[in-house]
């Protein structure tokens, strides 16, 4: 996709998003509160997909995103409580807290790699859970913390302050893909022992990938709290939070910012008809989804789209060659992928 075309519909895709609640009292079949609610639901879902492919990009496999996510969400609601922050700013000590967490736990966990490494985060997410239910009245113990809702449940400014998060993570997320931070990530994941020898700082960019993410998760929370005003241990830090956005990620495309939030949108909106069908095997089908997509499409959607675009290019460039009956007419150009491996190696621009 052309980058400035890409930009150009991204902007107007934001600015229609942002007037949905406009549209409340001319249309509420699509702008109710129903379906605000649920939009509120995907853009929380989506800005935790795409800061978890941020760091993804890096070749590191993370389990903690639930992990994080909760800190985030205890984190505003004890600044918000216990030290009277104002709203917004709880929201913002919540993404300090979980990259502050990040920046500790990563010293020692960011030296792991493979599944050593997604084991662990696994596990910190469990252990904060576990701290959390046990925290007596400075966490509210199992009951958990009780805020009033920073908009007294207005549902139109509550969509526009989840959007605010997509926002956060969406230029977080390119501003890794625009920047030298993409180059080092791409070397790493492909070759960390190439990338060291080439002065890529191994150990410093994944500390930046992984405190990033973690702060754009942790403000995901600081959101999700403010939208519905409580904080508990099992909900906090639900699995959910983990498989939904990593399900998200895989469907729409790694590597990007538009794969995940393809992969968010359409999950999104399945996910809701699923917990009505089978309210407690939803997660089963998002398991199977993952599998499926590593298997039979480990690109995404967004991956698939590149390729075929990428060989209808190829293709017009042979016609052209036909036509000219220049050198090498009738030869399309080999694409990435054709020998068997995937689309692209180096991380999509957009």
């Amino acid at each position: 996709m052309n980058r400035r075309l890409g930009i150009i519909v991204g902007v107007l895709a934001f600015v229609a998003a942002a007037c949905l609640p406009l549209l409340s009292k001319v249309a509420p079949a699509i702008a109710g509160p129903y379906a605000l609610s649920l939009a509120r639901s995907i853009f929380v879902y989506l800005a935790l997909a795409v800061s978890w492919d941020m760091l993804f990009r890096s070749g590191q496999v993370s389990f903690g995103i639930a992990g994080f996510f909760g800190l985030g969400i205890y984190g505003a609601a004890i600044a918000g409580i216990s030290f009277g922050l104002a709203p917004w700013l709880s929201i913002l000590a919540g993404g300090a807290f979980a990259a502050l967490a990040a920046a500790v736990f990563g010293l020692v966990i960011l030296r792991l790699r493979a599944i050593y490494f997604s084991i662990t985060t696994l596990a910190l997410a469990e252990i904060f859970r576990i701290i959390f239910h046990n925290g007596g009245d400075f966490t509210g113990g199992a009951e958990g913390l009780i805020m009033p809702s920073l908009f007294s449940n207005d549902d139109g400014a509550l969509y526009w302050l989840a959007l605010s998060g997509v926002a956060i993570a969406l230029v977080a997320s390119s501003w890794f893909a625009r920047s030298k931070i993409r180059f080092a990530l791409t070397a790493i994941r492909n070759n960390e022992i190439q990338a060291k020898s080439s002065g890529i700082g191994i150990y410093k960019y994944l500390m930046i990938a992984f405190v990033v993410s973690s702060f754009v998760q942790g403000i995901a929370g600081g959101i999700q709290l403010q939208s519905y005003g409580s904080a508990a241990p099992d909900d906090a830090f639900n699995a959910n939070y983990t498989l939904l956005p990593l399900a998200m990620a895989l469907l729409g495309g790694v590597y990007s910012t538009i794969g995940p939030v393809i992969g968010a949108i359409l999950l999104g909106l399945a996910s809701e008809g699923l917990k009505l069908r089978i309210p407690y095997g939803h997660l089963v089908v998002y398991g199977i989804i993952i599998v499926l997509v590593i298997l039979f499409m480990p690109n995404g959607l967004y991956g698939l789209w590149l390729r075929g675009a990428r060989r209808r290019e190829g293709s017009r460039r042979g016609d052209k060659g036909d036509r000219s009956g220049g050198l090498g007419a009738g030869k399309a150009p080999l694409v990435a992928g054709d020998a068997g491996g995937p689309v692209a190696k180096e991380a999509p621009h957009a």
